[in-house]
């Protein structure tokens, strides 16, 4: 890793629709920065519109990273997260790159920044409260990769589904005895936290918009061609939020309607989940949605 103790990190976050993405590229332009992705649908490739990917222009004008390196059919975890993150901050720190790390996945900056909350045997709060952010069919896909033989035993008792035995299954597999590689901290990097949010009501009617955008943008085509390409309807299901409910139309399950009523709803209670996770961090500055002016003077101060 990176030896100096002075090197500095922006983090982004906020929940989904919050309007993370474009602030950090316009961070990232104005101080010479690199955006590293912190969503953990993102980073699997095929999943774009769905996930609200920057575009190909976006990714043109600011380097993004941790975007579309993962194959949908395989299983992405927080910890090869952390890993690969620190690569990347360690290669933007010796370019002498501002490393701006902007998502919504909270539990996968927590582990970026501190690896030792994948590391617990013992029930662990903050680990549980990260997985607690997860649907039980994407937490089993995780116990699956990471300890195939506990996945089988609970899905021998048919508690695949339990979510309490899966993240107890989760914290003994990550312990310090059952996993092998571990992930160092980052050494000294001094962090600045920004937050954005917004009013419940227009957060609910941003998503609701976005969510009919990405409808005319060919959501659903996306989907269907990810499954045309070999990606099952259940690892689909596995995907969460808009994807399981894809899967379900696609199948004939569900009405168009009902598509969009789904993932407003579900994406709704994913975003109170979200903010539920932040709000234990102290350390970040909070911004509303539509008030940002503070932000630039406040990196500009941090970055001194």
């Amino acid at each position: 890793m990176v030896k100096s103790g002075h090197e500095k990190i922006i983090v982004i976050v906020g929940t989904n629709a919050s309007g993370k993405s474009s602030l950090a590229v316009r961070l990232a332009k104005k101080y010479s920065g690199e955006i590293i992705s912190a969503d953990s649908r993102q980073v699997y490739k095929g999943l774009d519109i769905a996930t609200g990917k920057v575009t190909s222009e976006e990714m043109a004008s600011v380097p993004h990273h941790l975007i579309d390196i993962a194959d949908p059919k395989d299983t992405y975890t927080a910890a090869t997260f952390a890993k690969d993150g620190q690569k990347v901050i360690e290669d933007m720190v010796s370019r002498k790159k501002l490393p701006i790390v902007a998502g919504g996945t909270g539990f996968y900056i927590d582990a970026l920044l501190n690896p030792s909350i994948l590391t617990f045997a013992a029930p662990n709060k903050e680990l549980r409260e990260g997985f607690e952010l997860l649907p039980a069919n994407i937490l089993f896909a995780q116990l699956k990769n990471i300890d195939p033989e506990r996945a089988a035993a609970l899905e021998e008792k048919g508690e695949q589904n339990h979510v309490r035995r899966i993240i107890r299954s989760l914290e003994i597999a990550l312990s310090p005895k059952e996993k092998a590689e571990k992930i160092s901290s980052l050494p000294h990097f001094k962090v600045l936290w920004i937050g954005i949010r917004w009013d419940t009501d227009v957060l609910r009617q941003r998503i609701h918009e976005r969510t009919l955008i990405r409808t005319e943008d060919g959501m659903v085509g996306e989907a269907k061609k990810l499954h045309t390409n070999g990606l099952s309807w259940k690892r689909m299901e596995e995907l969460g939020l808009e994807y399981k409910h894809l899967a379900d139309y696609l199948r004939n399950k569900i009405t168009r309607e009902q598509l969009i009523e789904y993932i407003d709803r579900d994406d709704a209670r994913y975003a109170k989940r979200q903010r539920t996770w932040f709000k234990r961090n102290k350390e970040i500055h909070w911004f509303e949605g539509d008030k940002l002016d503070g932000v630039e003077k406040l990196v500009k101060e941090f970055l001194k």
